[in-house]
Parts: structure tokens; C-alpha cells; sequence
């Protein structure tokens, strides 16, 4: 599954088109790597996107076409959530 449409699904980013708008900005790293929206995701990458002043990464752990909107927190599991510094 892409990874904008990942994201989608999973409700950590609303809309697709932001999810592409956010790894254009190169703000997405897949395995330590940047990545495109167009990145293919397999169960197991990690995922890290930068939120304005918050980082936030996430392991994939399913890759469901659609979910509802209970069920999407049970495609990834959380490993951290840091604030970045101000500078």
C-alpha cells in the first residue's frame, strides 16, 4: 500500500492529498529513509513524521484497504512521541 493512502486509512494524517503535501515537504522518513507518497509499505516499517513542533513514530502493523474509524489505531502501533526543540 502507498504511503499516503496508508496514512489516510489509518486517520494519522486526515486527507491523502495532505499525506502527499507533508512527504513532498520531506517530513516523512520510512525506515530511517525519506520517503514519497508513493513509498510501498510492507507490515513492519517504521514510519516518523514530523508534526510542526511534534515528531511522531509508528510501526506499521496491518495494511487494510479501508478501515472504520475505531478500527484504524489497530494498523500501527505507537513507539514514541517527542517535541522537537525551539530554536
Amino acid at each position: 500500500m502507498r504511503l499516503d493512502k496508508f496514512l489516510k486509512v489509518s486517520r494519522l494524517i486526515k486527507r491523502r492529498t495532505l499525506a502527499k503535501e507533508v512527504a513532498l515537504n520531506e517530513r516523512i522518513l520510512v525506515n530511517d529513509v525519506l520517503a514519497k507518497p508513493s513509498k510501498e509499505l510492507k507490515i513492519g516499517d517504521i514510519i516518523t513524521i514530523e508534526f510542526g513542533n511534534k515528531i511522531v513514530k509508528v510501526e506499521v502493523q496491518s495494511l487494510e484497504v479501508s478501515s472504520k474509524k475505531e478500527d484504524a489505531v489497530n494498523m500501527y502501533s505507537f513507539i514514541s512521541e517527542t517535541k522537537r526543540e525551539q530554536i
